[in-house]
């Protein structure tokens, strides 16, 4: 028996040309184009479903010097992972991955492939996955896609990397990104769920009440100096200078994504920026609290038993006490957008925002303090509250004000009287 034999006996049909091999699982579809036949082997079928479709029998001859070749998207991942994810931050890695995970199905495709109308294929496959009942059914924590917005921002991500990098900055020169404003809403599959972000200052002295005093001081601390929870966390002494009240927030605690244990504590916080923040009385009480913990040897501000703090920890108590205190809120991020949107009230602008985060993006610091129901609720009550006052007022009063008006921005410098005209005595 010959080997082409032998393979086409491991082949079983499942789609018009298309063929699932049950030694390894994967898919061979094949097509005939003008009597010419093509082939090619995928690991799902909706890839082979997809190439049956869109092939229009174009190949890339490899021994032609005059045509360009493309590599693969999966090849660009394998290699920006290499390359540029030693620059990222251990989350933000992780992260990366998961969004990753559905672009798989695309992988195979060369980068000058992947075309808008792949992108819509993607995203309607996708969207009619996560709305099967199967999918709305499958329980807690798995029902809550709303929409493709990360992994067509991943996707973004991507392209924006090969483009810019060295690694392939001869083919990637005509290409354009191929995700646009259409496939976001192609995207959508529910509504987002409406979540508080930005906890008022009421609300933060209830949150703070309702913590046991480690991460009360904790707490304080991230919201007094609108710092992230791995920031604060990974806070070391040696960064703070008591007598000339300043502080420096340069080291962040990395977390394991699975377990939520700490993990390392990296020499830089996101921005990759060292911030200084002024020591203020209320931060300084923090201090001082924290002082009679600190252990010899031992460099951070917050700890137990002079163990770094893991984040599940921080996230148990931090939940406890906005259960206990009834609060609409969730997370632990919730600090740094409030005091960003306390700093846009109270200094005015953006720029009492980035001085107060430390973010270098006046998006971003625009993002964080964004107008909330809150906003609205309070303006809304100026204006109809103005509406009402103006409603009270009876009619003849409002026509007099608006004579008088007049009459108080007339001007009669000008005005020439009639006899003086008719006398000509007028100059």
């Amino acid at each position: 028996m010959t080997k082409k034999t032998n393979f086409r006996k491991d082949l079983k049909k499942v789609a018009v040309g298309i063929y699932k091999n049950k030694s390894t699982g994967k898919y061979f579809a094949e097509k005939r184009i003008k009597g010419k036949l093509y082939n090619q082997t995928f690991s799902g079928l909706y890839d082979a479903k997809n190439w049956r479709k869109n092939f229009d029998g174009i190949s890339v001859n490899a021994d032609d010097p005059n045509v360009r070749h493309y590599s693969t998207l999966g090849e660009v991942w394998e290699t920006m992972q290499v390359h540029h994810f030693p620059t990222l931050a251990t989350s933000t890695k992780a992260i990366w991955i998961r969004r990753y995970s559905l672009l798989k199905m695309l992988e195979h495709l060369r980068m000058d492939q992947i075309t808008p109308s792949k992108i819509t294929s993607w995203v309607n496959h996708w969207v009619d996955h996560f709305k099967t009942e199967e999918y709305q059914e499958s329980g807690r924590g798995r029902a809550g896609r709303c929409n493709l917005n990360n992994e067509l921002n991943m996707l973004v991500t991507i392209f924006n990397w090969y483009k810019e990098s060295e690694q392939y900055e001869s083919e990637a020169v005509i290409l354009t990104c191929p995700v646009k404003k259409k496939h976001r809403k192609l995207g959508f599959i529910k509504p987002v769920p409406d979540k508080k972000k930005q906890i008022d200052l009421k609300h933060a002295f209830i949150f703070f009440d309702y913590l046991k005093p480690l991460y009360k001081d904790l707490a304080m601390m991230q919201f007094f100096t609108a710092g992230r929870i791995g920031e604060i966390a990974g806070l070391q002494w040696s960064n703070i200078d008591l007598d000339n009240r300043r502080m420096l927030i340069k080291h962040t605690c990395v977390w394991c994504m699975s377990n939520k244990t700490f993990i390392e504590l990296k020499a830089f916080p996101k921005n990759k920026e060292p911030r200084p923040v002024f020591i203020t009385d209320e931060i300084f009480e923090v201090l001082k609290r924290r002082k009679a913990f600190k252990i010899q040897g031992n460099d951070y501000v917050f700890h137990v038993d002079g163990n770094p703090l893991n984040y599940g920890t921080i996230q148990v108590n931090y939940r406890g006490a906005q259960r206990k205190g009834k609060l609409p809120y969730s997370g632990t991020h919730i600090l740094r957008h409030g005091m960003a949107k306390l700093a846009r009230q109270v200094g005015g602008g953006l720029d009492a925002v980035i001085a107060m985060t430390g973010h270098k993006d006046l998006k971003l610091a625009d993002h964080y303090s964004k107008c909330n129901e809150d906003d609205q609720k309070q303006f809304s009550e100026k204006i109809m509250n103005h509406i009402r006052q103006q409603k009270e007022k009876p009619s003849n009063d409002l026509v007099l004000e608006e004579l008088e008006s007049k009459t108080d921005s007339a001007s009669f410098e000008n005005v020439v009287s009639l006899s003086a005209f008719k006398s000509g005595t007028y100059n």
